[in-house]
C-alpha cells in the first residue's frame, strides 16, 4: 500500500476549503470528474492527507480543519462528502519572522507545505519558504509572489534537495488559461492581433485582497499570456454577492486575410477555488514524487499548471 502524500497548508480559505472537500468526495464516490490526472507517480486524488494548517483568522484557529474550512468570510459551496474531524487543529500562522522556527517545528512530519495565502504579501511567503527549507519539506507556492523565479531561493531549494513549485496557479480552466488558449490559436491560424483584454470579477476574500494588492497579481496574470504587448489587464473587481463565483470577460479584436476585421468576445464563470483546487492535487503529488526520489529544486513538468515559472518576469 502506498504511503499517502502528508501536506500542510498556509491559509484556510476558499480554495483549502474546495481541496479538503474535493479529496473527501473522490474518496467516498471515486468519482473522476473534474481530475485530469487520477495518478501522478502511482499517487492518486484520496492519496493526500491534510496533517497541518495555519490561519490568521481567530474564527479557524484553534478549530477543527473540516471546521474552520466552513468559517466566514470563506463561501465555496458544501460539496456533497462526509467529511468527521479530521484531527487537525488549525495553529496561528506567521505574524513576524520570528516565528518561522515555530512553524517549521509544527511542520516535522508532513512532505509538502502548500502556500494558499492571499498573495500580495511577498515577506510572508518568504518568511515561510524559509521554515520548510528548515523543515526538509518541499514547497509550493500558489500566490503571485516571486519565490520560485527567485533564483536565490531556486539555488537553495536545489541544493537542500527540496523540490520548490512555484509561482502563482494557472487555474484548471481560468480566465489566464482560456485567454492563451485563444491567443495561440489566432496566431497557428494566421490571424494578426490587433488588441485585447481581460476582465476579471470575484467574491472571494482573494479578490478583495487582490483589488488591494494587485501588483504582482497583474505581473503574474501577462507572464500566463506571453507577455503580449497588445493585452490588456483590466483592475480586479471585487463583487461579494459573486462569493466563489469568478466571472471574466475576454476581448479579441484581430485581422484576417485582406485586413478584413475578427472581434471575438467571451464570458467565462466558474467556481474559482475549484478551479485552484483540481491544480494544487497535482501540484502537491508532483511535489511529494520529487521529493521521494530525491529531486530537488524546480519541476519542469510543473509548467503548465503555474502562470509565473522560473524565467518569467518579476
Amino acid at each position: 500500500m502506498i504511503d499517502r502524500v502528508k501536506v500542510a497548508v498556509v491559509g484556510v480559505g476558499n480554495n483549502t476549503s474546495a481541496l479538503v472537500q474535493g479529496i473527501a468526495l473522490h474518496r467516498s464516490t471515486g468519482s473522476l470528474v473534474g481530475v485530469h490526472r487520477p495518478e501522478i507517480a502511482g499517487l492518486g486524488v484520496g492519496d493526500v492527507d491534510v496533517v497541518a494548517a495555519f490561519a490568521l483568522s481567530d474564527g479557524k484557529v484553534g478549530k477543527d480543519l473540516h471546521e474552520a474550512i466552513f468559517e466566514p468570510p470563506n463561501n465555496f459551496p458544501r460539496l456533497d462528502a462526509e467529511l468527521p474531524p479530521s484531527g487537525v487543529t488549525v495553529q496561528r500562522g506567521l505574524v513576524d519572522s520570528a516565528e518561522i522556527e515555530r512553524v517549521a517545528e509544527a511542520l516535522k512530519g508532513a512532505e509538502v507545505l502548500l502556500y494558499s495565502a492571499p498573495s500580495g504579501r511577498p515577506e510572508t511567503a518568504r518568511a515561510y519558504a524559509e521554515a520548510a527549507l528548515l523543515a526538509g519539506v518541499a514547497f509550493v507556492n500558489t500566490t503571485s509572489d516571486a519565490i520560485a523565479r527567485e533564483p536565490l531561493w531556486l539555488e537553495r531549494f536545489e541544493a537542500a534537495g527540496l523540490p520548490l513549485l512555484g509561482d502563482d496557479l494557472a487555474s484548471q480552466f481560468g480566465a489566464s488559461v482560456v485567454h492563451h488558449a485563444l491567443l495561440r490559436l489566432l496566431q497557428e491560424r494566421g490571424l494578426t492581433l490587433v488588441s485585447s483584454y481581460q476582465v476579471n470579477l470575484g467574491g472571494t476574500e482573494d479578490f478583495r485582497n487582490l483589488v488591494e494588492n494587485s501588483n504582482t497579481k497583474k505581473q503574474s496574470k501577462l507572464n500566463a499570456l506571453g507577455s503580449h504587448d497588445k493585452v490588456q489587464m483590466a483592475p480586479l473587481g471585487y463583487l461579494p454577492h459573486l462569493q466563489s463565483q469568478k466571472i471574466a470577460h475576454l476581448n479579441i479584436e484581430a485581422q484576417g486575410w485582406g485586413e478584413t476585421a475578427v472581434s471575438l468576445d467571451v464570458k467565462l464563470k466558474v467556481h474559482d477555488p475549484s478551479g485552484a483546487a483540481g491544480v494544487n492535487i497535482d501540484l502537491v503529488r508532483m511535489a511529494a514524487a520529487a521529493l521521494r526520489s530525491g529531486r530537488g529544486g524546480y519541476l519542469a513538468e510543473a509548467a503548465a499548471l503555474l502562470k509565473s515559472p522560473p524565467g518569467t518576469a518579476i
